[in-house]
């Protein structure tokens, strides 16, 4: 459906990146600077006198643009794999993901497990059950249409792109979206709604997205394997995050971890064996 869509210009994304970091570091220190001032979390307009959050706008067009940077990045490449395939893999991704995302959230707050409504499932998701579910889509879907070929490597700069501009919204909501941090006294901390000053987890995770897009985009004209630019993606977008979760008020799920300390693990073993032999080429 998104073919039928006006073309996208994608012009100079890394300058958008950067200028969009600067921006936020600044509001950052700003809003620190001006503590003493009521909090304007979380974000909302107005539209026929009824109030909405941006962090919807946000989500919605974290989507469209996402899939339109893919079909652009497409446009540019050799496909070993056919466009039907694509379509199946897409499919599959995203079906994992509408699962996973929802599993792994309603993990977070495992003692809410005993009064869990189908509405409460639905309304929960996180990024990292996300792309652990999409994983899972990906990797079923391509057994079944026969499909040997690692296909994530051209996913990595639409998931960043997508990653980043859903992070604003989160970032909108303040405390309202499950995405802060823990009191701090660090210069970044800041009032996200709740008159004290806390960690912004979602400025942080923003700056490691711009962090990963040039990472990314200095390694795309190395000889690599195929595949493992996105392996290397999961490892240390996982690796952040399983990170950063001890600098929020998370809910131990077991051995005093959350699920997204567990989700991260998960992946750390599933793709063993390529650190492994990242870490030989690497030291050797």
């Amino acid at each position: 459906m998104f073919r039928n869509l006006p073309y996208l210009r994608i012009v100079r994304t890394k300058d958008i990146f950067l200028t969009t970091f600067l921006f936020l570091l600044d509001f950052s220190l700003n809003k620190h600077l001006e503590q003493a001032h009521s909090s304007h979390f979380p974000f909302q307009f107005e539209l026929f006198g009824q109030f909405y959050h941006w962090h919807y706008i946000f989500e919605t067009l974290a989507f469209i643009v996402g899939v339109r940077v893919y079909y652009f990045l497409k446009k540019g490449i050799n496909d070993p794999i056919s466009d039907e395939n694509r379509l199946w893999i897409m499919l599959g991704a995203m079906l994992g993901a509408l699962i996973g995302s929802r599993v792994v959230a309603i993990l977070e707050t495992p003692e809410v497990l005993k009064n869990l409504t189908f509405l409460m499932l639905y309304q929960s998701k996180t990024i990292v059950g996300g792309l652990l579910g999409g994983l899972f889509g990906v990797e079923l879907i391509k057994k079944i249409i026969g499909v040997k070929i690692a296909s994530g490597d051209i996913y990595i700069i639409p998931i960043l792109v997508a990653l980043f501009i859903g992070r604003i919204g989160c970032f909108s909501m303040g405390i309202d979206e499950p995405t802060y941090g823990i009191e701090t006294t660090f210069f970044m901390g800041m009032d996200l709604g709740d008159g004290k000053l806390r960690h912004p987890i979602m400025l942080y995770e923003m700056m490691f997205l711009v962090g990963l897009f040039l990472l990314f985009q200095g390694i795309k004209n190395k000889h690599l394997i195929n595949g493992d630019r996105f392996k290397l993606f999961m490892v240390l977008y996982f690796l952040f995050r399983f990170l950063i979760e001890f600098i929020k008020p998370y809910h131990p799920l077991c051995l005093n971890l959350s699920s997204i300390h567990w989700s991260a693990i998960f992946i750390f073993l599933y793709y063993f064996k390529f650190l492994i032999r990242i870490t030989r080429v690497t030291f050797s």
